[in-house]
């Protein structure tokens, strides 16, 4: 389901919409006792910038002509550096070093924008809730899994959007989502590379291990080509089908073939794709193709023979700071079917 944005609708309270957070860069630049605001420079930098003029800055800042060039002079009197020079015909700009600091300003504001647009998340749950506005619904961008589809089936309180774990990774990553549902093959987080080694406590993001799930080869009924490794489908006239790329079922199957010295263009089929573990399980159970890669429930729920290749973590990713009952709720429905489900796991204990 698509998240529904209600912050303009009202609510309870008078006229007091949702409540609205937003965060932004700050801390102070220090040079001897004298200490700059980080986010009067950023404002510094970008009227210079955009209206060329001592008066841009002073509208943006509110204040009057004087007063504004009183404040850039008491900067640049704190830098020990010039940041703006006036050049006939050009109207204000920045000197070189006023270009320099702007640039290194800018970039830092960058680099945390990810992690304001998951925490304005997070603040704006919590403040609904401590409301009395309830909480609402939180989104999940979540990889495909037939058990986590199955037990998020009918509820109201997460919105989820099915996708590849690299983009689900992705959208936790820049803010767009409150959670996110992932798997690296056999591989942990931090060995599996960008987007996944970047969900750390550093980053102020969790990793819950939510399950362990058995992949392998799913194959037609009594694996009629007898099919017993990857190799075996480049060898000869298996029909295969893949997953999409960027999803842990597409980069795991990847990895068997360089570990086996197979190039893609060794495997009839490489290039078709689908794009959850039961589309590829079905158009295998209909003759369209002989193999593909996905979880046992799959291949158990429609008769397949299932040819393991090994056992991999999935994980449910949020900010270290939300505090969402849904999502605790969720863990624990999760991990309530995975005791009774084949081909599924608990996680064991680290040592």
């Amino acid at each position: 389901m698509e998240k529904t944005d209600e912050r303009a609708e009202p609510r309870r309270g008078g006229d007091a919409g949702a409540p609205s957070v937003v965060l932004g860069l700050g801390g102070t630049v220090r040079i001897g006792r004298n200490a700059i605001p980080v986010s009067d420079l950023k404002i510094v930098f970008e009227a210079i910038g955009r209206a060329r003029s001592v008066q841009g800055l002073a509208d943006a800042l509110g204040l009057s002509y004087r007063a504004a060039w009183a404040r850039l002079q008491a900067y640049e009197a704190a830098l020990g550096r010039p940041l703006v020079h006036k050049t006939r015909g050009h109207g204000t700009e920045l000197t070189a070093f006023g270009s320099a600091l702007a640039e290194a300003v800018s970039a830092a504001a960058e680099g945390l924008e990810a992690g304001f647009g998951r925490e304005t998340r997070v603040l704006e749950h919590r403040l609904r809730s401590l409301l009395g506005d309830g909480a609402g619904g939180l989104a999940l961008a979540a990889s495909h899994d037939p058990l986590l589809v199955e037990v998020l089936s009918g509820r109201a309180d997460i919105e989820v959007s099915v996708m590849g774990s690299h983009a689900a990774v992705t959208r936790l990553l820049d803010g767009q989502v409150d959670a996110a549902g992932f798997h690296c093959g056999a591989l942990a987080p931090e060995a599996a590379g960008a987007p996944f080694s970047a969900v750390n406590a550093s980053a102020g993001l969790v990793a819950h291990p939510l399950f362990e799930r058995e992949q392998g080869l799913l194959l037609a009924p009594g694996n009629p080509l007898g099919i017993r490794s990857v190799a075996d489908l480049a060898a000869g006239e298996a029909r295969y089908v893949n997953r999409q790329k960027g999803s842990g079922t597409r980069q795991w199957f990847d990895r068997l073939l360089d570990e086996a010295g197979l190039s893609p263009g060794a495997i009839r089929g490489y290039g078709v794709e689908e794009f959850t573990h039961q589309a590829v399980a079905a158009t295998i159970a209909c003759g369209a193709a002989d193999a593909g890669l996905g979880v046992r429930a799959a291949a158990e729920r429609l008769g397949l023979f299932f040819l393991s290749v090994g056992w991999e973590t999935y994980y449910l990713a949020a900010s270290r700071s939300l505090d969402a009952p849904a999502l605790d709720a969720l863990i624990a429905a999760v991990k309530a079917q995975v005791a009774r489900t084949p081909g599924y796991r608990g996680v064991a204990p680290a040592p």
